[in-house]
């Protein structure tokens, strides 16, 4: 009797495509993705990734994609090679970003439309960096990912982030800070510290010179007691003085 071996289907964790074509992109999928992760850090059961592969079908390998970034709400954090939604309870991305580059394709971003609007996203998002623009897709009631406004001060329902569009875009979380850059982050690290340092040396300037009054106030008590103590030695009562 022959044993029939049925091969193990792989879900590789890379597709061998670039997360970036330039920095403008890449600095801004990092953006994006650090300052949604920083935003949810204390919030055990909302993960965001990003350039990870989505496999929302199991048994189907080929079918697949890399968002730039992907918000999932209601799985707990930690390591993932690629999201396979199966062994996740089921639940789809919410929310995907695309920052595009001049290599993005009109075909291509269809694609990626229809394959958010089959597979459950609720929100997805298309930044061109390049000219400032960004486009938004919300589920409606019918279940359809349609076009959603999205004006300079767009709050996204999911995520609560406020979107403002001048020079470039600014993201604003819900409790009304900035998505910085790792470069902005790192600047504004540094002047926290100087800051922080410049505390602590007033504080220690201000101990300092309160231990310099204690120590006065004290030699001058103790130079009134002497005094005291000295016109008691000459019969003279110092509270008569």
């Amino acid at each position: 009797m022959s044993v029939v071996v049925v091969p193990e289907i792989v879900y590789p964790d890379s597709d061998g495509e670039r997360m970036a074509e330039n920095d403008l992109q890449f600095r801004w999928i990092v953006t994006l993705q650090g300052g949604l992760d920083a935003m949810f850090r204390a919030n055990p059961d909302v993960i965001v990734k990003g350039d990870m592969l989505w496999y929302p079908v199991e048994g189907r390998p080929d079918l697949r994609v890399a968002p730039d970034v992907m918000v999932i709400f209601g799985r707990p954090k930690g390591y993932r090679g690629s999201y396979r939604q199966w062994v996740e309870g089921g639940i789809a991305p919410q929310v995907v970003f695309e920052v595009l580059s001049p290599g993005n394709r009109a075909g291509e971003m269809r694609r990626k439309h229809a394959f958010y609007q089959a597979y459950g996203v609720e929100e997805y998002y298309v930044y061109d960096p390049d000219r400032v623009s960004l486009v938004g897709y919300r589920r409606d009631a019918d279940s359809i990912l349609g076009t959603a406004p999205v004006a300079s001060g767009y709050v996204s329902p999911r995520l609560g982030i406020r979107f403002e569009l001048a020079d470039e875009l600014v993201v604003h979380g819900p409790d009304g800070k900035t998505f910085l850059t790792y470069m902005e982050l790192a600047e504004q690290n540094d002047a926290q510290q100087v800051e922080a340092a410049r505390e602590r040396k007033n504080a220690e300037r201000e101990r300092q010179s309160a231990e310099r009054e204690r120590q006065t106030a004290a030699k001058a008590t103790a130079a009134l007691e002497a005094l005291r103590a000295k016109l008691r030695a000459a019969g003279i009562d110092p509270d008569a003085v």
